[in-house]
């Protein structure tokens, strides 16, 4: 096998919450992850020279060790003994810097790649090893699905499906940092904690509606202080018929769930005429991922 493309799904959280800051400066969260059908491609050729060259399809993106492709093909080659050149080609359609791991689902599709092309028959656990190194968000972007996620991240239990709906996702047009939404996350006695188990329950139930009325995001009181266009897209899109809205990860996406497709069409249409809350608007559906990975 000379040539391998992989997908590499986006994901939102449909809860988000954050426990404590450890001694090792990391975070123990508790979350619960969704895939999406939003997808980038990875596409992985063998060449005959020694070395990793990648490509994108986005001038801006970097090509060399700083993006996660090249590091998650570097990390394979380096532990598997791989001695072949490979050659990388990224296609990018998840938004850049928006919260839905893009970056992390590319280094998980390279590293599911790999195992394919090299047949060295790495399980998902392994994978998800090397997954880890490369960010906290890689081992569930091996996993994909709905998924609990603890730890820092790498803790992950499989949670019942999230029922069908449609998926509006609005990126504004402004940069959060992680590290600021997180260094400026004030947790005590009275902060409002999402509730995780009222969710996991809802999703067993398979009841979209209780779930929708269960989901938060810790990290919004951080980040709407300072980005009120998150609320502004949010409460619109909630008066546009979504079930509920809320801001994925740290942000800045905000993605809004509808029971309603023609309802959220028209919710599609709507933001992509009124540009003033973000050029990529993008309408997708849950992802369920077949057990070939699992």
């Amino acid at each position: 096998m000379n040539t391998v493309t992989v997908k590499a799904y986006a994901k939102i959280n449909l809860g988000l919450d954050v426990l404590r800051k450890r001694a090792d400066g990391y975070h123990d969260v508790c979350m619960i992850m969704q895939s999406l059908e939003l997808h980038d491609k990875v596409t992985i050729h063998k060449k005959k020279d020694e070395g990793i060259v990648v490509r994108t399809n986005l001038s801006y993106l970097p090509c060399n060790q700083d993006n996660l492709v090249y590091k998650a093909a570097a990390l394979f080659i380096q532990t598997q003994g791989i001695k072949d050149g490979l050659f990388l080609e990224l296609e990018k359609y998840i938004p850049v810097a928006a919260g839905l791991a893009g970056g992390s689902s590319d280094a998980a599709a390279t590293l599911i790649g790999l195992n394919q092309m090299y047949q060295t028959g790495l399980p998902l656990v392994e994978l998800q090893k090397l997954g880890v190194k490369l960010g906290a968000d890689v081992p569930y972007c091996l996993m994909l699905g709905t998924a609990l996620s603890e730890g820092i991240g790498e803790v992950l239990t499989t949670l019942p499906s999230m029922p069908a709906c449609t998926i509006l996702l609005v990126k504004p047009d402004i940069s959060v940092s992680t590290k600021y939404v997180y260094e400026n996350l004030k947790l005590n006695e009275s902060s409002l904690h999402p509730d995780i188990d009222s969710m996991k329950k809802a999703l067993s139930n398979r009841d979209l509606y209780t779930l929708t009325k269960t989901m938060d995001n810790i990290l919004q009181s951080v980040t709407v202080k300072d980005y009120p266009i998150i609320s502004d897209i949010k409460d619109k899109m909630k008066e546009l018929g979504a079930l509920t809205s809320l801001m994925s990860g740290s942000g800045p996406t905000v993605f809004g769930i509808y029971q309603n497709r023609e309802l959220a069409k028209k919710a599609l249409n709507y933001f992509r005429k009124h540009r003033n809350y973000g050029k990529q608007v993008i309408l997708t559906t849950p992802y369920w991922p077949m057990q070939e990975h699992q």
